[in-house]
């Protein structure tokens, strides 16, 4: 039975110096402290669980969604899991539509993340009571459940509750065997980590060179800072790699729009599957207006890591302004808001490839994308995962790669709990870890 008052959600600034070894570093982030916002929740259930929930940062400003998600904690306090779960559409709409938080959204930016946070740690203590790893509780969901967790307002122009019911339907039909393939064979993922823009020539051949011989077969590189740097380093992961294996290329948000497709015009021989997020996150016509420019030399567009809501994907695709559609799991409102754009994903038959990285994105990222194949898509053509090797030794249910593949998850919940000590260490600023560096750099 789900339930239990919530009578505690506390939140904590965590932050890892990975800017000190150029992790995550691209053409517009280049000195990135991967971050979270960790909201812990608690409840007067006799069975003692708690659910965990993260929203990602770059260090600077988190600060500011533990304030935001302080400011959540009156829509959360006192009230029932039970009733929260029952009425989850409702519960995101409360969340979503706060008469005086909203006006610093609504459903973006900073509150957008907090309530992400909320919710990412309320779908984890709910897994957790069904005994469930998340992808799982979503698998076993009959369809109007399933549906009662969205909220449908703004994309019903897209996408019907009614055209959403009948694709969970048709999705049920062969769900049981692609569960089984799931389980022994994983879904595929690419890497990101050998190629972050701050590395040099020699780290990037390093890296490149482990990951073929651990059996990964795609590969993404940074680019958009220095055109020359840029056909440099492609070559080098184009030589390593040779034709066959898959490349993809990412820019980050660098470019305007002319000059994105002079960019890629001149990055079009080393044959990347795609362009990701060439230009602002908000410009859909942009979007559209690259897409269509470089449809003749087989590169497609690919976005959604910034994209503010479901909205913002709804136009996106609407408007043919993408051929890859990237959710992830902190950036929208949690797993409410990614169905939707699971779902509408399905009806526009566009490749969901979710961005991943960062605090624990792989670790959540995975429920929703195995979900997706099991009882959406159906398909695994054009599709994989973002990988990215950083910080999961810090997570008491990292994540499993098999052969460059996501295994499912088999604990209970979300995977969003994080080592009791790595947090204490790791927060800001009087973690040992922050107290140690601030010292160092005061001698």
């Amino acid at each position: 039975m789900v339930g239990g008052r919530i009578t505690r959600m506390s939140v904590y600034d965590v932050r890892f110096p990975t800017s000190l070894g150029g992790h995550g570093s691209d053409a517009m982030h280049t000195d990135p402290d991967y971050s979270a916002a960790y909201v812990v929740i608690e409840t007067d259930a006799k069975n003692g669980l708690k659910g965990y929930g993260i929203t990602f940062t770059l260090g600077k400003g988190t600060e500011v969604v533990v304030c935001a998600v302080k400011a959540l904690s009156h829509h959360v306090l006192n009230k029932d899991l039970g009733d929260i779960v029952r009425d989850f559409r409702g519960f995101y709409r409360q969340l979503t539509s706060d008469g005086q938080l909203r006006w610093i959204g609504p459903e973006k930016g900073v509150v957008h993340l907090a309530t992400a946070a909320v919710l990412n740690a309320l779908w984890d203590l709910w897994a957790k009571q069904e005994g469930k790893p998340l992808w799982k509780l979503l698998v076993d969901m009959d369809p109007k459940q399933l549906l009662s967790c969205i909220d449908f307002r703004y994309i019903t122009d897209a996408l019907t509750e009614e055209e959403a019911y009948e694709i969970l339907k048709k999705g049920s039909i062969g769900r049981k065997e692609r569960e089984e393939q799931m389980l022994e064979c994983g879904y595929p993922a690419y890497t990101t980590s050998c190629a972050w823009l701050g590395y040099s020539d020699q780290q990037l051949k390093q890296l490149c060179s482990e990951a073929l011989e651990e059996g990964w077969t795609r590969f993404k590189v940074k680019v958009g800072a220095d055109l020359e740097d840029d056909i440099r380093r492609c070559r080098i992961i184009r030589d390593m790699i040779g034709p066959e294996k898959i490349m993809m290329v990412d820019a980050n948000q660098r470019w305007d729009v002319p000059e994105a497709v002079e960019w890629m015009l001149k990055l079009a021989e080393f044959k990347p599957l795609w362009i990701e997020e060439p230009t602002s996150p908000d410009d859909i016509l942009g979007h559209a207006t690259i897409s269509k420019a470089l449809a003749p030399l087989g590169i497609g567009v690919a976005t959604g890591e910034q994209c503010h809501n479901r909205v913002i994907f709804k136009q996106l695709l609407q408007a043919d302004a993408l051929q890859f559609l990237q959710i992830d799991s902190c950036r929208l409102g949690s797993v409410n808001e990614n169905l939707s754009v699971l779902l509408m994903a399905k009806k526009f038959q566009i490749p969901v490839c979710p961005h991943a990285g960062g605090v624990g994105l792989c670790e959540l990222v995975q429920h929703l994308i195995i979900f997706d194949y099991i009882s959406i898509s159906g398909s695994l053509e054009n599709r994989m995962c973002e990988y990215v090797d950083h910080l999961h030794e810090h997570f008491k249910y990292p994540v499993v790669i098999k052969k460059a593949s996501y295994m499912p998850p088999k604990d209970a919940g979300y995977s969003t709990e994080m080592k009791e000590e790595s947090v204490k260490k790791h927060q800001f600023p009087e973690g040992e870890v922050w107290q140690k560096l601030m010292a160092t750099q005061q001698n």
